[in-house]
């Protein structure tokens, strides 16, 4: 039998590349929603045009490089046949992508990726790049680093392209549990419920992999120290949850929501002080289970939209970054 997931991420890699023509993988009317700057894209032309066209032109050498791979049915009222990945565009950073100035060295701009799959093309995409990362591996981070900035790894063991050994249904009820579970928090401690200890979701080892400026921990402790505590300091009335996406396959589950996040900034973060606005964010998350508990994840998040609702343009401060160094020179 087909698998039509390997379809689509072949499909995706000739797509790259230029080896195989656009109508083989995109569905004419196809809609693709891209993080900050890019946006939303209508049809296949737009979409070549606004999203692979730049990619090609600024990473000279343009490949993906998938880390996890999966698919299924997806449980949400959206409904559909779904693929999700995380991935790197890899390449030589040689010309300006979305106007953020290339560094002349080797890149790897990770991404998550939804796709929703008919007749085995793509009918409707969501894409996060972290240009954030792409700005620290140029030397021109925008952002402070809670944590410690990393490029994605693989999954552990070593089994996230096209999983096929493992109960996706009963991966996905662990995530779904624990996404329960996260609504509620203490404001003294930062803890919820069903999280940790003997009935937890999460394992003991867990490894939490965010965006940049965010960065990656280890253990539920770093976890909350690096991310949970000061996010929820900035944004306390933070609800997530809004998701047209969820997923198990294997040992794997993925859940996006665009937006999923909806919140108000009433607090300091990441450098930027409270401006008392309502926000939102569009957020990706891929999961691997192990006896029963959450053992990696993965984590996109817009975090170039995030800021830019908040009055700060990263693109923009990454570039003067980079004029007051030459300046300088």
């Amino acid at each position: 039998m087909t698998d039509f997931r390997a379809e689509i991420r072949n499909g995706l890699s000739r797509l790259l590349s230029g080896a195989a023509g656009s109508d083989e993988i995109i569905a004419k009317e196809s809609v693709w929603d891209i993080a900050w700057p890019v946006n939303r894209l209508t049809g296949r032309d737009a979409i070549i045009e606004g999203f692979v066209a730049p990619l090609s032109a600024a990473l000279d050498g343009a490949h993906r490089r998938d880390a996890i791979f999966i698919g299924g049915d997806n449980v949400r009222a959206t409904g559909g046949q779904w693929c999700a990945s995380v991935t790197h565009y890899v390449g030589n950073f040689t010309g300006p992508l979305f106007d953020l100035a290339p560094s002349g060295k080797m890149a790897w701009l990770r991404a998550g990726e939804f796709y929703r799959i008919e007749g085995g093309q793509i009918i409707e995409a969501k894409i996060i790049f972290d240009l954030p990362d792409l700005m620290h591996q140029a030397g021109r981070m925008p952002l402070p680093s809670l944590g410690t900035e990393i490029t994605f790894p693989a999954p552990a063991t070593q089994d996230g392209l096209l999983p096929g050994t493992g109960d996706g249904a009963a991966s996905l009820a662990v995530v779904e549990a624990m996404l329960g579970d996260l609504h509620v928090y203490d404001p003294e401690t930062f803890g919820s419920d069903g999280q940790t200890g003997g009935g937890g979701r999460w394992a003991q080892d867990m490894l939490w992999y965010g965006p940049a400026g965010v960065g990656s921990n280890f253990q539920w402790s770093g976890f909350v120290k690096d991310h949970r505590q000061p996010f929820l300091e900035a944004f306390p009335d933070r609800k997530g949850g809004n998701h047209y996406c969820r997923f198990g396959d294997a040992n794997y589950a993925a859940v996006s929501g665009w937006p999923s996040m909806t919140m108000t900034h009433q607090g300091e973060y990441l450098g930027v002080p409270a401006t008392g606005k309502a926000l939102t964010l569009r957020v990706m998350d891929f999961y691997r289970i192990a006896d029963t508990r959450i053992t990696e994840n993965w984590v996109t998040l817009d975090y170039g939209d995030l800021f830019a609702q908040m009055g700060v343009d990263l693109i923009e401060r990454s570039n003067r970054m980079a004029d007051d160094s030459a300046s300088r020179a």
